[in-house]
């Protein structure tokens, strides 16, 4: 009795971040909302895949629609799916490398920030010395110095989770 309680629990709290987890990626990832829950769904479920069959039920959603999003997720490289000696159905997981692309793309955003912002500060600075005379009118390059150490910091650190991540996935 009390195992079933706690999987009630359990799968109620799931559902929940599943919910959650797929509002951020439609925003995040730029994904439909059911496709959204899809990934999140996966995601959750972790290494012992989950079935279409599966999704549909949990996800409450025709088998067209889940289909569709299936297909889609793994034309994006978000999902994979194995299949199990003599079962014929697919066991949906997550990409492998899908953490890797989504941090090469963060790293790609935060390359683009900081190059801007060093051509501001450039500019800033440049107006600031040959155009402004008096202190209290000239621009604060404060915050651009800030900024850059700050994209350079994050860019280490998570370059140093990649690494991290690549070396599991060798072991794996």
């Amino acid at each position: 009795m009390k195992k079933g309680y706690l999987m009630k629990g359990i799968c109620k709290e799931k559902m929940a971040l599943v919910e959650k987890l797929g509002v951020h990626l439609e925003n995040r990832e730029y994904l439909a909302p059911v496709a959204a829950r899809i990934l999140a769904y996966v995601i959750l479920t972790g290494k012992r895949g989950t079935t279409f069959d599966e999704m549909v039920e949990v996800l409450c959603a025709s088998k067209s629609t889940i289909s569709t999003h299936l297909n889609h997720l793994q034309d994006l490289n978000k999902i994979e799916y194995f299949t199990k000696t003599g079962d014929r159905k697919k066991y949906f997981i997550v990409k492998k490398d899908m953490i890797v692309h989504h941090i090469d793309r963060m790293m790609d955003h935060w390359r683009d920030e900081r190059k801007i912002h060093l051509e501001i500060k450039d500019y800033k600075n440049l107006i600031n010395e040959n155009k402004i005379e008096k202190d209290e009118e000239k621009f604060d390059l404060n915050f651009h110095n800030d900024y850059i150490k700050f994209i350079d910091s994050a860019t280490l650190a998570v370059k140093e989770l990649k690494d991290k991540i690549l070396d599991n996935q060798k072991i794996s």
